[in-house]
């Protein structure tokens, strides 16, 4: 606890002093559902500093802060459940580089779309295991490329109840159920053997450190008559169009549960139903809560920032990212989302400069404290250190007393 102390203060410091944070007066409307205090949810691991889906991100970003941990989960050929972001291996893992493997190369259709590369289902657990893990994001460490394996769902758990007990604070693992219904076409379906593995650890109960979250909704209203314990309907997009509306091209216009059942309702919906409250009262009768791209709840929009007539690279860094859009004002979704009784969990939170907005200034805690202040119960982040150091500058406004936490034992009582 020390060592997180140690580290969550070294980037308050950063952040704070040398970034310049500003730490307004709390506003009446940041009281939160549910945690009293909102959860950081180590996204694929500590993904922004280690290879994704590994013990070693996982181990880090609990180290750095992290209550729940996200393990992604696919099938092996042999029916086992393996950490991976897809179920295409060939941008997370060295997969390209195994002559063995050559071979088994090949296009795989993928909720309506056909991919190219090498995919779990054609492995066996076994040959898993001679993989190694690479990082996906080309503009983040590279130097760890090859070191780490790649973990089966027991192995993650295995890890969180270790560092539950290294600890003294309660780990909680919060697995996605990555395509499932490409996952049952293959004959591989991924709820039962998850349910199978939660119940044989003692976690399949109302209370465990557990959250399911899955971007499919018949996968969530199955997975609602089979366990207990608290599920979360993800609700994604394609992108956001200049004028800071969402776009929704396929395959991310709907859950592909809703594609492929080609029932006209549902082809006529898209994944911003589950924004409206028609959605958010359907998803309340087989779900705890929501985990929106973050969009939903505060856009971005292109405007001519720098006043020379063109919008585009704003900032003239020659590239045109997220750095050159305007925030938006925030949508009222976190609030009605609370009073139809679901938490509200939004992803990805990230440091480089080129994934934040402009009104943030190049600084990760302000968007951090936005989210806060408008009363999320959670983030995902690839920065899980960020993400709590802005989360104690967030207690420090709601509560100034706070303070008295951050230098006695009682830290974890106070989170």
């Amino acid at each position: 606890m020390r060592i997180v102390l140690a580290a969550v203060l070294r980037t308050i410091l950063t952040l704070t002093v040398v970034l310049g944070v500003a730490v307004p007066s709390a506003s009446a409307d940041s009281r939160r559902h549910g945690s009293p205090t909102p959860l950081v949810i180590g996204h694929r691991g500590a993904s922004g500093y280690l290879p994704e889906h590994t013990l070693e991100s996982y181990a880090l970003a609990i180290a750095l802060g992290a209550d729940f941990i996200e393990p992604d989960l696919v099938s092996t050929k042999d029916g086992h459940l393996v950490a991976r972001h897809e179920p295409n291996l060939i941008n997370t893992t060295d997969v390209r580089t195994r002559p063995e493997f050559a071979s088994r190369r090949r296009t795989a259709v993928v909720d309506g779309f056909e991919e190219d590369g090498w995919f779990a289902s054609d492995f066996t657990l076994a040959e898993i295991k001679t993989l190694r893990a690479v990082q996906a994001f080309p503009d983040r460490p590279q130097q760890f490329n090859g070191d780490f394996k790649i973990p089966t769902l027991e192995e993650v758990i295995a890890l969180a109840k270790r560092k539950t007990r290294e600890t003294g604070r309660v780990i909680g693992i919060y697995p996605e159920t990555k395509h499932p219904t490409y996952h049952r076409d293959l004959g591989l379906p991924l709820e039962p053997r998850l349910v199978h593995v939660l119940r044989r650890v003692g976690w399949d109960r109302r209370d465990a450190p557990v959250f399911i979250q899955s971007f499919e909704q018949s996968n969530l209203k199955a997975l609602r008559t089979m366990t207990r314990v608290r599920l979360i309907q993800l609700v994604d997009a394609n992108d956001v169009n200049p004028d800071g509306t969402l776009d929704y091209t396929a395959p991310f216009d709907r859950p592909y549960d809703w594609t492929a059942s080609g029932d006209p309702r549902l082809l006529a919906r898209t994944f911003a139903f589950f924004a409206t409250d028609e959605g958010l009262r359907e998803v309340r009768r087989y779900a705890d809560g929501i985990g929106p791209w973050k969009r939903y709840i505060v856009s971005i929009q292109a405007r001519d920032l720098d006043g020379d007539g063109v919008v585009g690279d704003e900032n003239g860094d020659g590239v045109i990212n997220e750095a050159d859009r305007a925030l938006l004002p925030p949508t009222d979704l976190v609030a009605r989302a609370h009073r139809h009784g679901l938490l509200v969990h939004p992803y990805t939170f990230r440091n480089e400069g080129g994934r934040l907005a402009a009104g943030y200034a190049g600084n990760p805690v302000n968007e951090y404290l936005e989210f806060f202040r408008l009363g999320v119960d959670g983030v995902f982040s690839d920065f899980a250190d960020t993400a709590v150091a802005a989360r104690v500058l967030f207690q420090l406004e709601q509560d100034p007393g706070f303070a008295r936490c951050l230098t006695g034992d009682d830290f974890p009582d106070c989170r």
